[in-house]
């Protein structure tokens, strides 16, 4: 099972850095429903295991569409879904689509989202979903807050890319570290903080 979500990473603020910028053509302006505020930057989207454990990312323009960027990481990479056959993938609502749901299901995936409450039967298993939504969530909470994404401080797409790059990483390798020492908690960085 892989869970998927995307977060905001924020690049500028001010109208002149969006004007000089060298991310120009890569970041674009996009709406943060969480933080209810337009913002000028790219848009992380993360595949991740229940624990944590990140599967794959990318980076995207905030305007295009989270269906196309999920399509786009399977296409990529699709030795990722072959070697998990059977392979269950949580979303949110904006994942809803017909089309996504054929690619997925050509490739042997099956989406599991929240429904729309005017709209169909729900999936059985869909009271469970927040729970499990909770899990993506607080590693973009982790990413944020303990390795400051949102402060990552690159001016060009290969710095934004490497300093995102870096966050994820250390967040694997601190995940990968706990399991193996046994620690109760596999996703805590405090013991990582200095």
């Amino acid at each position: 099972m892989w869970i998927v979500d995307s977060t905001p990473v924020e690049c500028a603020r001010s109208r002149e850095t969006v004007r000089r910028s060298e991310l120009a053509g890569w970041a674009n302006y996009g709406y943060c429903h969480s933080h209810s505020r337009f913002y000028w930057g790219l848009k992380l989207h993360l595949v991740c295991t229940p624990a944590g454990l990140p599967v794959t990312w990318a980076l995207a323009d905030p305007k295009v569409d989270e269906r196309q960027v999920l399509a786009a990481l399977i296409d990529n990479e699709p030795h990722l879904a072959a070697d998990r056959p059977g392979l269950l993938i949580l979303a949110d609502k904006g994942y809803i689509a017909a089309e996504l749901d054929r690619f997925l299901a050509a490739r042997g995936i099956q989406l599991l989202r929240p429904s729309y409450r005017n709209r169909g039967t729900p999936h059985p298993a869909e009271p469970l979903l927040k729970t499990v939504r909770q899990l993506i969530e607080s590693v973009n909470d982790t990413l944020k807050g303990q390795l400051d994404l949102e402060q990552h401080g690159g001016r060009t797409i290969e710095g934004v890319g490497v300093r995102v790059a870096q966050r994820i990483l250390a967040m694997a390798c601190a995940i990968w570290h706990n399991r193996t020492i046994g620690a109760p908690i596999t996703r805590s960085l405090i013991a990582y903080d200095h």
